[in-house]
């Protein structure tokens, strides 16, 4: 009996070792001294269909639970626009909520960990208190690559402080036509500047080693992976429409369109986003030529390619008409991960079946899930899936600010300074009797934010995150002599009746996002040109417009004495004054053209019968009025 028990300990002992051994074995995977490929291949042979689908779907953080985590192997959440933790939340909240959604993800049988998403298209825009950085249009109008690069390491620190290790950004877009809703995301009319600005890609993921071959590329635990979007073709649409059709010959595609992808891909970019939007007719969601023979075999990229919000919904119209076939045409295109983001069992059951009826070969499921794990590998998620309270206090850091008031100074353009026969207005004097500032924009944080800022569409007021009005900044500028009276509409007769030394009026568009930005006539909306009317008929006045592009302003040019393009500055509106005031002179060029009237639209500079306003590159320039003790930050 003993020696029968002897043998059976053994045996036991004998079985529990070799188990063991093989499952050392097996988890190359979880060895971080492997090489990547290896760890690739020995995970994705591990993994069932059901686990490779998960690792293809992306839902939105509402439905993420720890159950709905573990039971369909999810391999991404996101954020939508706005989506928060809850109203105000703070950064730990933010680690706390990402980091619970990733102990259901790490609870699965294999343990791989999720990627969290968001969109950080100007700063952590999404998040209460973080910086937020001038919108694309105004750092290209900086014609500053470093600041660019700067921004990226600012906005990827604030990213990770809040436990996220993924962002929707950089926008390559080419935005051709002002009248498109989303061109401020654009840097530029000129793709050679749009290229400049793919150094936003080093501040994200960190400067790559060297030529990247097209692999992912995140430098440590204060990076994120990026993402270049929306390849390809967005900014050239047919009348600036979102989502519409860009027509062009390959010469404008690969010449105008592509450039800052084939850049984006030599600094390591991780990850690139279809666009909603078609080329000739053929929706990018399903475009297998531009998607995978050229952007993956010809130009080689090795990370992965993620659908737009609900992206693959809308290659049938009306969309999810017919969704199966929306899988089928999108993944068979070379969409890697699809942002679902709510019917995630629809579509992960549709394409289960897809795979089981052999109508999507496991080939191209394999491929799918190389490039995403390939990522998750590349960032070290494997070994750093959760994340502390490290970084917290650094979201909306003082030196972080420093650099957003920097980026406005340098966005700013000055597009007209005196009326002829007259001196220049600016700089303005800091010492003087009395200033009215007026204007919608003026006294309203939101509105010189934006849209993607808190909110999807953006937000009205001051009452919502932490930043400088244009209005507190002159205040905080002048001397304390000097009177500041703030009217934000004034009436018809106030100049004429108050001795005003000089007026600066703010004005300009309300925040938008997407589609709802799309406008046939880009006017400044009411009251804007009645505040110009009346605040500039009896005295000097300096008029700051706030737009996401060019809008009509030759009717009102000749009564304005200077005349100042100061995009979507951000929270930062200190940076604003700081260059009216002379404490740093103007420097900004402008990145497009702009129009007389929209009937000329669509006009880049380079067209035929070129006639603007002020042509692209325009730009006056100032000095500051003392250099002591001025120096870039």
């Amino acid at each position: 009996m003993m020696s029968r028990m002897l043998v059976s300990l053994v045996l036991l002992v004998f079985l529990c070792f070799h188990a063991s051994i093989t499952q050392g074995e097996q988890a190359i995977y979880k060895d971080p001294k492997q090489p990547v490929e290896e760890r690739i291949k020995d995970l994705l042979g591990k993994m069932t269909l059901e686990e490779k689908v998960g690792q293809m779907t992306q839902i939105e953080r509402t439905n993420a639970s720890a159950d709905v985590m573990k039971t369909y192997f999810i391999g991404s959440v996101l954020s939508g626009g706005g989506s928060s933790p809850k109203v105000n939340a703070t950064a730990k909240d933010w680690v706390d909520m990402v980091n619970d959604i990733q102990k259901g993800a790490l609870s699965t049988r294999l343990g791989i960990p999720m990627i969290y998403g968001i969109d950080a298209v100007h700063g952590h825009n999404n998040v209460v208190n973080a910086t937020i950085f001038p919108h694309n249009v105004g750092l290209g109008a900086s014609r500053d690559k470093y600041l660019v690069r700067e921004i990226g390491t600012a906005t990827a620190f604030e990213v990770r402080a809040t436990g996220i290790p993924y962002a929707f950004a950089p926008c390559i877009a080419v935005c051709r036509d002002p009248r498109w809703g989303r061109c401020y995301e654009s840097y530029s009319e000129d793709h050679t500047v749009v290229q400049m600005m793919t150094t936003s890609i080093e501040g994200l993921q960190g400067v790559p080693p060297g030529d990247m071959k097209g692999m992912p590329f995140v430098n440590g635990p204060t990076k994120v992976a990026g993402c270049s979007k929306h390849y390809v073709g967005d900014g050239g649409t047919v009348n600036g429409i979102n989502e519409n059709n860009t027509i062009v010959d390959d010469s404008a595609l690969y010449g105008i369109h592509m450039p800052a992808y084939v850049d984006s891909i030599a600094k390591g970019i991780s990850t690139i986003m279809a666009s909603y939007s078609s080329i000739n007719g053929v929706k990018m969601h399903a475009n297998k030529q531009l998607l995978t023979d050229h952007l993956k075999d010809k130009l080689g990229f090795k990370g992965f390619v993620i659908s737009d919000w609900q992206g693959i919904d809308r290659i049938t119209d009306p969309p999810h008409s017919n969704y199966t076939f929306s899988i089928e045409t999108s993944v068979m295109a070379g969409v890697d991960m699809i942002m679902v983001p709510y019917e995630y069992k629809e579509f992960i059951n549709g394409l289960l079946g897809l795979v089981k009826k052999n109508v999507i070969p496991m080939s191209r499921i394999d491929d799918a899930v190389t490039r995403i794990l390939r990522v998750k590998f590349a960032m070290g998620l494997f070994e750093n899936p959760l994340d502390d309270y490290s970084r917290v206090n650094e979201l909306g850091s003082k030196k972080h600010r420093e650099l957003a008031r920097q980026a406005v100074r340098k966005s700013l353009v000055l597009l007209k300074n005196g009326k002829p026969g007259n001196p220049p207005l600016l700089p303005l004097p800091k010492t003087t009797g009395k200033i009215l500032v007026s204007g919608t924009h003026a006294n309203n944080l939101g509105y010189q934010c934006g849209g993607w800022t808190i909110e999807w569409q953006g937000v009205s007021g001051n009452n919502w995150t932490a930043g400088t009005t244009i209005l507190d900044a002159v205040k905080n500028t002048v001397d304390k002599n000097t009177k500041v009276v703030y009217k934000k509409n004034p009436n018809e007769d106030y100049a004429e009746k108050t001795r005003l030394d000089f007026a600066i009026v703010v004005v300009g568009e309300v925040p938008y996002a997407e589609t709802i930005g799309d406008s046939k006539n880009l006017t400044i909306p009411d009251p804007g040109p009645q505040i110009i009317e009346t605040a500039c008929k009896d005295t000097k006045c300096v008029v700051v417009v706030i737009s996401g592009r060019p809008v009509v302003l030759e009717p009102y040019l000749d009564k304005i004495d200077a005349l100042v393009a100061a995009w979507l500055p951000g929270s930062e509106g200190q940076g604003v004054a700081d260059v009216l005031f002379g404490d740093w002179g103007f420097t900004g060029k402008l990145p497009r053209t702009w129009f007389k009237s929209v009937d000329q639209l669509p006009m880049n500079q380079g067209d035929p019968k070129y006639d603007p306003l002020f042509p692209f590159g325009f730009g006056l320039e100032t000095q500051p009025k003392s250099q002591d003790d001025k120096h870039d930050l």
